[in-house]
């Protein structure tokens, strides 16, 4: 009977999780600059991004580019492709259709529109699933609301902590799949808060 006590409260803490996870503050100007917006472009910032331990993206990619390579010829150079295709092709999206479906302002390739918003990723933490042992992925940063034609001044700026990338069953052994699902919770989170404008 013990047991099952144990199981269910480790149950209820794992799902109570996403809720307490993210951390969203707005740190300069008002979202009441977006009233009446319906539509914005995104972009997105990884040049000043700190990767694990690494205070570089660049010392991040040395690393472990060399680790794979010593492992197998090529198998760093794939790595090192596959990091940097990955926020074209898993990021960016899993952001943008959880944001799309939590808020009512629509983000995407809209370069004719009057905003754009810029997700700034400034910290990774990749995690890792070894079988026995596993950590989430998260990413830090803070994401800007500027004027299309004027990207280098924010109008908004709000800062995320801790999106973390998680999956229900533990079958996250892929980097770009842990990291991806942090971009998934960041993208929910921000559209939740910005819908209740």
């Amino acid at each position: 009977m013990k047991l099952r006590w144990i199981a269910l409260f480790g149950l209820l803490a794992f799902f109570a999780q996403p809720a307490l996870a993210q951390k969203l503050k707005v740190e300069q100007g008002s979202t009441n600059i977006l009233n009446g917006v319906s539509k914005m472009n995104i972009s997105y910032d990884y040049s000043d991004m700190s990767v694990g331990k690494f205070k570089t993206e660049a010392e991040y990619i040395t690393k472990k580019k060399e680790e794979y390579n010593k492992k197998e010829a090529g198998k760093g150079d794939k790595w090192e492709a596959d990091w940097k295709a990955d926020r074209t092709d898993r990021y960016a999206p899993q952001f943008e259709e959880l944001f799309n479906k939590y808020c009512k302002i629509q983000v995407g390739d809209y370069p004719s529109e009057r905003y754009t918003l810029i997700v700034k990723t400034t910290r990774t933490e990749p995690g890792y699933n070894i079988h026995i042992s596993r950590k989430n992925a998260e990413i830090d940063g803070e994401v800007w609301l500027v004027e299309t034609a004027n990207p280098s001044v924010p109008l908004l700026k709000i800062s995320f902590k801790k999106a973390v990338g998680r999956s229900f069953g533990g079958y996250d052994y892929d980097t770009g799949f842990r990291i991806q699902e942090a971009y998934a919770d960041l993208g929910k989170a921000l559209g939740k808060y910005l819908s209740k404008l």
